[in-house]
């Protein structure tokens, strides 16, 4: 969901703005509405060599967790540019051969979009450059490693686990998949 136009920004965090707004009500009072805004997210799911790889990670606020490789879009940058940038300081990788998969908003008072690319044909170029509060541990899994990662409990990127279990019901969707990635 988008800011109405007459939203007021209340509160800039680091990661989170607030914003609220007089909203006419069916009974014709009003009320102040709320919704918060932050930068949107960029996943990524690079593949090389019928591999998937994915992030083993550690934030000192979070533990340890597995997780599609990605961050924030800065200011100023088109999610492709993101998630270049992602890959190549979380893995120390890059790709020409990109593909947008999906794009989610998972919450009505968060303007927030999840980007979710494939990066096919992966080749590691540099070292990690890991943000201060990250530890990453890069895992090289088969693909049906990679599926029981997406559906374990400690896997934070939930915006895809529903898609996995969707596909886990139709096996011919999960392979429909599995051929995305690689080919």
């Amino acid at each position: 969901m988008k800011l109405p136009a007459n939203a007021k920004l209340v509160f800039k965090g680091n990661i989170f703005d607030t914003y609220q707004w007089e909203q006419d009500l069916y009974d014709g009072s009003t009320d102040t509405f709320e919704m918060l805004k932050r930068p949107n997210t960029i996943q990524i799911i690079p593949t090389a060599n019928h591999k998937v790889f994915i992030s083993n990670e550690s934030q000192p606020s979070k533990g340890k967790f597995f997780t599609l490789l990605g961050g924030r879009q800065e200011d100023g940058e088109d999610p492709l540019e993101t998630a270049k940038r992602e890959l190549l300081e979380e893995a120390g990788m890059e790709s020409d051969d990109w593909e947008l998969w999906q794009v989610t908003e998972p919450y009505t008072k968060i303007e927030w979009e999840i980007y979710i690319y494939i990066a096919k044909n992966c080749r590691k170029t540099g070292q990690q450059n890991l943000d201060a509060g990250e530890k990453i541990e890069i895992l090289e899994l088969s693909f049906d490693q990679f599926v029981e990662h997406v559906l374990d409990p400690k896997f934070c990127s939930r915006e895809i686990v529903e898609n996995f279990l969707r596909m886990k019901l139709e096996p011919n969707k999960l392979e429909e998949f599995r051929k995305r990635i690689f080919l």
